[in-house]
């Protein structure tokens, strides 16, 4: 694979919609072709079950069925998007990725982490991204910035313990995998954000 794989985490309300367009913007400037899409989805069955998993009316839903839905889409999103693209040398930039479901799933809903590391090794094998960026804000900032948008999606209608266990989950992970991982404190104003990922965007491609 020529291209790389670049994936944005983060909690509700950092901005990840903002950032990555920008990122890309980055990456296009310096002459790099990026296909720019997200996860649950990405896929016209990838966006059927992104739908599904965001529909507020399936308040409720088992959390084992919650995650396989997550990798079925993901599997669909691999095959069909991300390795094709990656092997014809473009870079992929990727709103969300497994590591979300480490964080939502077994952070959040208190699934094994074994469990999901087993369906990672079914659907993905070695393959991993090369840089993640993770948006980092307190949740209390974040799920007040989220409720600004729009009504909110079914994983939004957590209480707030919840997203405290996603974000820590994050945080281990970047501490965990901090050769891959990039920290971006997106609790500042955007154009300093923007700063931060402008500079962690120079070194990769320098």
């Amino acid at each position: 694979m020529n291209g790389k794989f670049i994936t944005v985490e983060g909690i509700e309300g950092v901005g990840k919609t903002t950032n990555i367009t920008y990122v890309q913007q980055l990456l296009e400037a310096n002459g790099i072709d990026v296909v720019l899409t997200r996860e649950p989805g990405g896929t016209p069955l990838g966006e059927a079950i992104r739908a599904l998993l965001l529909d507020a009316q399936y308040t409720g839903m088992d959390p084992v069925c919650e995650l396989q839905l997550m990798f079925a889409a993901r599997a669909e999103h691999l095959a069909r998007v991300i390795r094709p693209a990656l092997e014809q040398g473009h870079w992929v930039l990727c709103d969300r990725f497994t590591d979300a479901t480490y964080a939502y799933q077994g952070g959040g809903r208190g699934i094994d982490t074994g469990i999901i590391a087993r369906l990672e090794q079914l659907v993905q094998g070695d393959f991993r991204p090369d840089l993640t960026l993770l948006l980092d804000v307190p949740v209390e900032v974040g799920l007040a910035r989220a409720s600004d948008r729009s009504a909110p999606d079914r994983f939004e209608q957590e209480k707030v313990d919840f997203f405290e266990r996603v974000r820590q989950a994050y945080l281990d992970m970047a501490g965990e995998y901090d050769k891959r991982y990039r920290l971006i404190d997106a609790s500042q104003p955007l154009e300093d954000v923007q700063l931060q990922l402008a500079t962690v965007m120079q070194t990769l491609h320098a």
